[in-house]
């Protein structure tokens, strides 16, 4: 009775540790929320390998942004005696895994305010790519193309 009690326990907190785990799915997603709170909202440059690989490119609105541009885009983004806020948001269209390869399509909402006072409002329809590393998924490729206020 005693191993059959252990055997119960052990196979239930299996399972509860398996559905606490988030699915590749789920982690790319986050890499993206992740990616964009911490780098484009929050500038640390430090954090950059956390989201990307080495040979990252941003493919901006008809401009290719590789990894020194995106860095020097975040210096001087912290140098600004004046920043605004940004908060994001993002409406996840289609997330495919294959391997250790992934390709995300989603809408991506900023809001951009200064103190209680939104500036603006900045919708893009984007999508990226990230390969499954040891230290977990990384962005290599990220397409934005601006979207027109509705």
């Amino acid at each position: 009775m005693l191993k059959q009690g252990l055997l119960f326990l052990f196979f239930g907190i299996s399972l509860f540790a398996q559905a606490q785990q988030q699915t590749d799915e789920e982690q790319v997603q986050q890499l993206i929320q992740g990616s964009f709170d911490v780098l484009f909202s929050g500038f640390e440059a430090d954090r950059v390998g956390e989201f990307y690989t080495e040979d990252f490119i941003l493919l901006e609105d008809g401009e290719v942004w590789d990894m020194p541009k995106i860095l020097d885009y975040f210096v001087k983004a912290r140098q600004n005696t004046n920043p605004t806020t940004r908060v994001n948001r993002f409406e996840f269209i289609k997330t495919s895994i294959s391997g250790n390869r992934a390709w995300i399509a989603y809408h991506n909402f900023a809001t951009i305010s200064r103190g209680a006072e939104v500036v603006r409002e900045v919708e893009w329809l984007e999508s990226a790519t990230a390969v499954k590393t040891a230290e977990g998924w990384r962005l290599d490729m990220l397409h934005s193309t601006r979207q027109e206020s509705k």
